[in-house]
Order: structure tokens, then sequence, then C-alpha cells
């Protein structure tokens, strides 16, 4: 079984209009939410073999302070190409990945996390918001076999569920 947390980057700081989107930090409200999504994880036991993220400045940030809050020392794996990345660049990444690895990571921008999450799973998910987080999961011991319609949505949390 291999198993994908779709992570949606945790909300980003508009405060300087003129800095470019790529170097956008975290906003307050994103830094807060951190530690509730952590704990949500660490209750569900979720522990990942790699995490890959955007190398958007957010989406960096995002994956080096959820895994301090949970606790993990884990290499992160930046992908230029998982900037406002659409669903097949999302699968293409997923299809390369070895084997040994479990459950992942995969840390990214909408829309296109929202709707890899739809056409993986045949989900109705509107919208997966900031720190949003959607478990897929692929009855398959290869990721090359974790395509379109043919995973599983395990559940799918963002922090307004947990204040």
């Amino acid at each position: 079984m291999k198993t994908i947390y779709l992570i949606r980057h945790a909300k980003s700081d508009w405060s300087d209009i003129d800095v470019h989107d790529m170097q956008r930090g975290l906003s307050k409200r994103g830094k807060k939410a951190i530690p509730i999504m952590a704990k949500a994880m660490r209750e569900k036991g979720i522990r990942p073999d790699l995490v890959i993220a955007s190398s958007a400045k957010r989406t960096k940030l995002t994956a080096k302070k959820l895994l301090k809050a949970l606790g993990i020392s884990q290499k992160i794996i930046y992908k230029d190409e998982l900037y406002l990345a659409a669903p097949d660049t999302m699968l293409s990444i997923i299809h390369a990945l070895d084997d040994q690895y479990q459950s992942i990571f995969l840390i990214g921008h909408n829309p296109g996390i929202t709707e890899f999450a739809n056409l993986m799973t045949d989900a109705k998910i509107e919208n997966i918001p900031t720190l949003g987080i959607a478990a897929l999961s692929c009855n398959s011991n290869s990721w090359k076999h974790c395509t379109y319609h043919h995973t599983a949505l395990n559940f799918f949390i963002y922090p307004k569920m947990f204040k």
C-alpha cells in the first residue's frame, strides 16, 4: 500500500505586495496552524518516508516547520516543477518515486493540489484550504500503479476543523 499525503502550504504572508510570489513567507495565521495540524497528524500516526515540496519559500517553510512540529528529522526534496504544478506534473513525480518509500508528503499549491486529489480519487473536494491535508492510498506496491481514479481518499483535514 502506498500513501500520499497531499498538503497545501500554510497561509502565506501578503503584507508586502511587492514580494514576488515565489518569495512569500508564512503569515501569523499560517504559523499558528502548523502545530494544530502536526498534533492531528501525530494522533493519526502519520510519519512520512519521504517529503517532497515545491521550492517556493512558503512551501519550504511549511515543510520545515511541520516536520519540526512532528519531531521528524528528515531531508526534504525541493522541486521547482511543483510550484503551481498541474496534476500531470504531480503524477509524473509520483511515478518516478522509488518503491522503497511507502508514504510521502507532497507539499504544494492550489489549484493543482485540489485538482490532483479529485483526479486521483474521484473525490468532490471543492477546495483544499491552506495547510489542508488529503490522504490518498493506492493499493499497490509500486508508485507507477498509483494513477488517476485508482486511489482512495482516506481522510481530508484542515486547520479550521480543530479550532
